[in-house]
């Protein structure tokens, strides 16, 4: 067992781990964040994405031990002060939620996109979205929310 120190969600948490788990099994298991899914366990669907300091990462192939002194931010970590952020209403506006297994990582790729890029075009959209894999939408609803979220977040700086 090791001590395991970072900050999930803003908050900082010390734990003692198995250095052998990975990062997913830690966040559902032990901090209780079931909005994190667990998927493929290989990296190739998308259900397990979290934000890693700030970049969208597979947490199923992470080793817990890499988020020591790291920052990792969960869907759970997106509302504040009870208002759900402007991603995850417009993904709510857009359609883009169906049976909802893929959307926290998905939002957290846009999130991170929207971060890096205010005004992302399709193809950048795409390029974003592309480690995930859904089985609901046809993928278009998610082009519209990212757009809804573009707008929502400008119009919250002007």
């Amino acid at each position: 067992m090791q001590e395991l120190n970072c900050v999930v969600n803003g908050k900082e948490v010390t734990l003692r781990v198995d250095p052998t788990r990975n990062l997913v099994d830690v966040l559902r298991r032990d901090l209780k964040l079931t909005g994190v899914k667990v998927g493929c366990e290989e990296g190739e669907c998308g259900a397990c994405t979290v934000l890693f300091d700030g970049k969208p990462v597979n947490s199923c192939i992470i080793p817990v031990m890499k988020a020591q002194g790291r920052h990792v931010i969960t869907i759970e970590g997106l509302a504040q002060d009870g208002e759900l952020d402007p991603i995850q209403e417009a993904f709510i506006e857009a359609g883009a939620i169906q049976c909802g297994f893929c959307t926290p990582g998905v939002v957290l790729s846009a999130k991170a996109l929207l971060d890096e890029n205010p005004d992302p075009d399709k193809e950048e959209i795409c390029e974003a979205l592309s480690g995930h894999l859904c089985r609901c939408t046809g993928y278009l609803q998610f082009y519209d929310a990212l757009k809804i979220a573009a707008e929502k977040i400008a119009a919250r700086k002007a």
